[in-house]
């Protein structure tokens, strides 16, 4: 068992950009068959209320019901047929906003980390959001997971400070593209995305 203490969710931010900021330093832990993998997050986007962007835009489906729930809830989707995404519900329930996790300081279990993703080089294994998700062993089985209590995925507390925090444009996106709602650690080498969205 690990020691990290999951997140609370009463004292998650209410508002989804709010949300985005405050996950920045803190864990994501995977429990896998061969041993706990965890990595520090150096990166997220908020996809808010009334986002063009965000997959609750047009209301619930079946494929995006778990953005859907209360906050602190996991929705990981496929995006373009081939890379999985870990996204976290934000707001109350029935609000259909979250934050993507978009990359990972690798802290845990990085030999397993190096085999999922069949990578040595300790920068890339969880650098943008689908390298995370194949690093961790993430897929559509933990669709819908409580992430704020102990698990095969949760959030969890960092006594590590996060460091300057950043903020920008979206990555990857095409509508609603020049909002500034990605946060990320300044000088982070586990940072994605061209310099220039880095300053």
């Amino acid at each position: 068992m690990t020691g990290h203490r999951p997140l609370d969710r009463a004292e998650l931010p209410e508002d989804t950009a709010a949300l985005a900021r405050y996950l920045i330093g803190r864990l994501v832990v995977r429990e896998l068959p061969e041993g706990i993998v965890s990595g520090r997050i150096v990166e997220t986007e908020a996809y808010v209320v009334g986002d063009a962007a965000g997959h609750g835009y047009r209301g619930m489906t079946p494929r995006n019901r778990s953005l859907f729930l209360g906050p602190g809830h996991a929705y990981v989707y496929l995006a373009y047929g081939v890379s999985w995404m870990l996204n976290v519900s934000s707001e109350k329930a029935g609000t259909g906003t979250g934050v993507l996790i978009r990359a990972l300081e690798p802290l845990e279990g990085i030999p397993l980390m190096r085999e999922n993703r069949g990578v040595e080089r300790l920068r890339d294994l969880a650098r943008g959001p689908g390298r995370l998700a194949r690093a961790l062993r993430i897929d559509r089985s933990l669709d819908g997971l409580d992430l704020c209590r102990q698990g095969p995925l949760w959030l969890a507390e960092d006594e590590h400070q996060a460091g300057d925090i950043g903020q920008g444009i979206r990555i990857g996106i095409t509508k609603d593209a020049d909002r500034p709602l990605r946060f990320y650690v300044k000088g982070s080498p586990f940072v994605s995305g061209p310099k220039s969205l880095n300053p």
